[in-house]
């Protein structure tokens, strides 16, 4: 019986995100109705579906030999796992998320020290309880079971909740009062897991992988033909992750130019490089980009 790699991955909002960064990669992951448990084309890994919230804890406890989850819920857990990786994308973005104290736009909330003697309500009760006790602040922290926003303020006073771009915390008339955290996505395992050597290495390559993917995010591949008389102009335009490959052209008085760009610089930089004398230009896209 060949060994696995037990691996917890997040359902709900990060889950499609999750999938299509596995894909690029190089892992096909395939979610069936109603099951928790998907199928991946690598025999040594077995996949499990759980929330990012329970992730944590269940590679703490040795459940699961690892998993994905946010700094933020491995705090919140208090879980004792090693990360292998941080992984900075979210649900619908490559950005980090945050997770902030919010109050009413026109509550008398100004500062930290005026949630004094206040009622929060949160998911993250541990991690605002321990961020208001490194403030000296006293306040009512209460665990919210969904719909956070909307009790702000009948309910609550201020609200602490994780957000990517603020336009939820706005549609729902609220303001930032403090950014607690910053937190990203962590590829985390199991401490007595990552001693095991096949583990580790399985951990690795899959770090190595997924970073590399997240590195392709947003670049391109940019080929194209160059006359000699134009190279040191084409070259001069050119971005490159170090220096653009310039390759001869067999008994032609032109060389072949490859570099990787950012995709959004490539829009304004094909048409100048085709002015300034480039032919037979490339974009193609990228998977994955290891140093």
């Amino acid at each position: 019986m060949s060994m696995k790699l037990r691996l917890g991955l997040p359902s709900g909002s990060l889950q499609e995100s999750t999938i299509a960064l596995f894909k690029k990669a190089g892992y096909q992951i395939n979610v069936a109705e109603r099951s928790y448990f998907p199928s991946v084309d690598d025999d040594e890994l077995e996949c499990v579906l759980l929330r990012a919230q329970e992730i944590p804890r269940y590679v703490s406890d040795g459940v699961l030999d690892a998993g994905l989850s946010g700094k933020d819920w491995i705090m919140e857990c208090q879980a004792e796992v090693v990360e292998v990786a941080e992984l900075v994308y979210s649900k619908s973005t490559t950005r980090p998320i945050c997770l902030v104290i919010a109050v009413a736009q026109d509550s008398d909330i100004r500062t930290l020290a005026d949630l004094e003697g206040k009622r929060i309500a949160t998911e993250l009760v541990q991690v605002t309880r321990d961020f208001l006790a490194q403030h000296r602040i006293s306040a009512h922290v209460e665990y919210s079971w969904g719909a956070t926003e909307a009790k702000v303020p009948e309910l609550v006073d201020a609200i602490v909740e994780l957000t990517e771009t603020g336009s939820s915390l706005r549609a729902n008339k609220l303001r930032i009062l403090e950014t607690m955290l910053v937190s990203t996505t962590r590829l985390m395992a199991n401490p007595r897991a990552w001693e095991d050597e096949w583990k580790r290495a399985k951990l690795e390559n899959l770090a190595v992988l997924l970073l590399g993917a997240l590195r392709a995010e947003g670049k391109v591949g940019l080929k194209m033909n160059v006359p000699d008389a134009a190279l040191n102009d084409i070259l001069a335009m050119l971005p490159a992750m170090k220096q653009p490959t310039v390759s001869e052209l067999v008994n032609s008085p032109w060389k072949a130019v490859e570099t990787i760009v950012d995709e959004h610089v490539a829009r304004a930089l094909i048409p100048a490089l085709k002015r300034a004398g480039a032919e037979d230009i490339i974009e193609y896209p990228l998977n994955k980009v290891i140093p």
